[in-house]
């Protein structure tokens, strides 16, 4: 069994991609660090460093144990921290996956009033798609996490929030469809479009396309909204995105447009099966209920 000392000593090394400079920062000598690596080498069978003249890199092998250990050390601290929280005064840690949708807002007002109550405890936000959020909360690295229509699956329990978001189309203000107050689905046939990434949000509008009897003409995709404006500011398309994720006024080139007719997406609160939360944790889901409401 590997220690998770090692597991942080192999860490610094391939941050730092020099075993002295992450001796230095461990404060231990440079050779027993080395022997160190050589060791968990050995003991896994594998090399994972490659060690060069000005620094180290990782081999497959190395990269794959760094993602590894990254969730062995996450997964750690998020217990120790489970164990230390007191009777009397809540502490501790909550670990929330979200993707990016303007709901995330109200949560941040609940998190807010906790954290003037109970300020030991600290949220950490994992924001990503929804593969890669229920990716972590198997593994035990979230506790839970806030999607918009997730796709369902027997190894979750899900609760819909009373919180929806609205479709639309981010466009140029140069555009000929700038002009309109709602883009219909007619009015982008054959137009280069920009999807979510994310399968559930795809596939929730590509239905919505089959409906309206448009096929889609997709020429990229996209996972942070952020990277999708640059698209469309670039010229490559239209971004069908949700509302207020980008702040289209003032100078901003582009424009933001609902779909008509109106299409929403509901916000899910999701957890694992038989998921056992901290004090910290049941706080929160506590509060997020009484202030927003589950359906």
């Amino acid at each position: 069994m590997i220690e998770t000392r090692l597991l942080q000593y192999f860490l610094a090394v391939a941050e730092e991609q020099s075993i002295t400079k992450a001796a230095e920062y461990l404060h231990i000598s440079q050779p027993t660090l080395s022997k160190q690596m050589m060791d968990l080498e050995e003991h896994l069978g594998k090399q994972l460093l490659v060690r060069g003249r000005k620094k180290v890199t990782l081999t497959e092998e190395g990269s794959y144990l760094r993602g590894r250990a990254q969730e062995i050390i996450s997964l750690m601290d998020k217990t120790e921290s489970a164990f230390r929280e007191n009777e009397q005064n809540i502490t501790g840690d909550v670990y929330i996956g979200c993707g990016e949708h303007r709901s995330t807002f109200s949560i941040m007002q609940i998190i807010r009033t906790i954290q003037e109550e109970y300020p030991d405890i600290q949220f950490h936000f994992f924001s990503s798609n929804a593969d890669a959020i229920t990716e972590r909360l198997d593994k035990g690295l979230l506790d839970m996490g806030f999607l918009l229509e997730p796709e369902i699956s027997p190894r979750y329990d899900y609760q819909k929030l009373q919180l929806r978001e609205t479709w639309g189309i981010l466009m140029r203000k140069d555009s000929p469809l700038a002009s309109k107050k709602e883009i219909s689905f007619s009015d982008l046939t054959d137009l280069p479009l920009i999807m979510p990434s994310q399968t559930s949000n795809r596939n929730h509008l590509t239905t919505f396309f089959a409906d309206e009897m448009v096929e889609p003409h997709i020429v990229s995709t996209y996972n942070l909204i952020y990277n999708a404006g640059l698209m469309v500011e670039a010229g490559m398309g239209y971004a069908l995105c949700i509302d207020e994720l980008i702040n289209t006024a003032g100078n901003h080139p582009l424009v933001f447009r609902p779909l008509s007719p109106l299409l929403q997406s509901d916000v899910y609160l999701f957890t694992k099966k038989y998921q056992v939360f901290s004090k910290a944790a049941k706080l929160f889901l506590s509060r997020l209920e009484k202030n927003i409401g589950c359906l």
